[in-house]
């Protein structure tokens, strides 16, 4: 039975780092932190890897690990992330890897998006399965 999960999301941590300079741009890594709220009430703890252009604008992909409940069931599971960020607005589209659900959310399938702007918070959106 497909289901459908909205949550809300603020930044508990960033730490950003660039590895390589561009001409006019660079390439950098984010180890950030969230906590979601509502279908999904998690920490989720990402990886994330950056391009920016000289404009200031990014393509973003990464992996969150998430650890809580979704629609109030146990466990983790981890997401896919591929996007960009425009300059006002990062967007994303989501995947859970597949076999990384655990506990209640063992079998866990789904796509789904993401957004934030430069104020708080920021949304997800998952259509899942549970098996």
């Amino acid at each position: 039975m497909a289901a459908h999960a909205d949550s809300t999301f603020t930044v508990k941590s960033w730490d950003e780092n660039t590895y390589q300079e561009l001409d006019g741009g660079k390439l950098t890594r984010a180890s950030i932190v969230q906590d979601f709220d509502g279908d999904l009430v998690a920490s989720g703890a990402a990886e994330l890897l950056m391009c920016y252009a000289a404009d200031g604008t990014a393509s973003i992909v990464g992996f969150q690990r998430f650890t809580g409940q979704l629609a109030g069931r146990d466990g983790s599971f981890v997401l896919r992330s591929v996007g960009g960020y425009d300059g006002a607005l990062a967007t994303a589209t989501l995947e859970v890897v597949a076999g990384s659900g655990t506990g209640e959310l063992a079998g866990l399938t789904g796509t789904g998006s993401s957004a934030v702007g430069k104020e708080p918070p920021g949304t997800l959106h998952l259509d899942y399965d549970l098996g």
